[in-house]
């Protein structure tokens, strides 16, 4: 299927690494010229170079701290002298979930509070707010929030605090921009395999004195696949909301987990 992005202009926040850099390779895959941001330069611009190296597509790169007003009408700005507009926006800078011990209430601090929303929601909204306008003189945009699967369920207070402020915002922006032809969708990934999943399992299995490949098969069962969803099956799903024949989904989350839980959405 021709998802009819070529030519498309996309900005990816967190596009370094992880779940933004393989988001990135896709769109770039598809035809589309793509502006990734992060914070540190040395990595962003290293990346920038594999993944024009690999698609044949020209990515970009420009730092950004979505925690700053500032920088992030900087970033956008950049972006559109850059790419001459922006079509997509996929939000997907936030500190990593599920890769260290969840602290208990006694443990959440303001301090890391303020953070997780200020630089996931808030952060998400920023870049939103800037890049909605230049989408709504060109008529069409899609923006895709990349949110998490503890927006589903407990464990982690802040994590699903935050992942819940994502999808709430989704809805409210995609009823405000949908009639200038702004898509805005939010995907929730669960456990996840990127550049960073061999350290984490090397280090529970040190923790739990098991095999590498014991822990990992018991992160696996954690859905109804069976298997530890890989970077790359996100970036999919994002381009295919990216796309223009997307319009049938608008304000809605995708779980993207492989199934993760035992509760019934409908």
């Amino acid at each position: 299927m021709d998802l009819k992005l070529a030519g498309k202009r996309a900005v990816v926040t967190g596009g370094s690494r992880g779940i933004g850099k393989a988001i990135a390779r896709t769109l770039a895959e598809e035809g589309v010229t793509v502006v990734i941001a992060a914070r540190g330069k040395g990595p962003l611009l290293e990346t920038a170079s594999e993944l024009t190296a690999q698609t044949g597509s020209e990515v970009k790169g420009l730092t950004v701290d979505t925690g700053s007003d500032e920088s992030v009408r900087e970033l956008i700005a950049a972006a559109v002298h850059a790419l001459g507009g922006v079509d997509i926006l996929v939000n997907c800078a936030a500190r990593p979930g599920g890769q260290s011990t969840v602290p208990t209430l006694s443990g959440v601090t303001t301090e890391e509070f303020n953070d997780h929303m200020n630089v996931k929601v808030m952060g998400y909204l920023r870049c939103a707010r800037e890049v909605s306008p230049v989408m709504a003189k060109q008529g069409w945009g899609r923006i895709i929030n990349i949110s998490g699967l503890a927006s589903r369920s407990t464990g982690t207070v802040v994590g699903s605090m935050r992942n819940v402020a994502v999808s709430a915002m989704t809805k409210n922006l995609a009823d405000e921009l949908g009639p200038s032809g702004i898509n805005v969708t939010v995907v929730h990934p669960g456990l996840t395999r990127t550049e960073a999943t061999a350290s984490v399992i090397a280090r529970r299995a040190a923790e739990t004195d098991q095999s590498e490949s014991e822990v990992e098969q018991q992160m696996a069962e954690g859905n109804s696949a069976r298997t530890i969803i890989d970077s790359s099956d996100i970036a999919y799903v994002v381009a295919m909301l990216a796309s223009p024949l997307s319009i049938a989904i608008n304000g809605d989350g995708i779980a993207a987990g492989g199934g993760v839980g035992t509760a019934i959405y409908y």
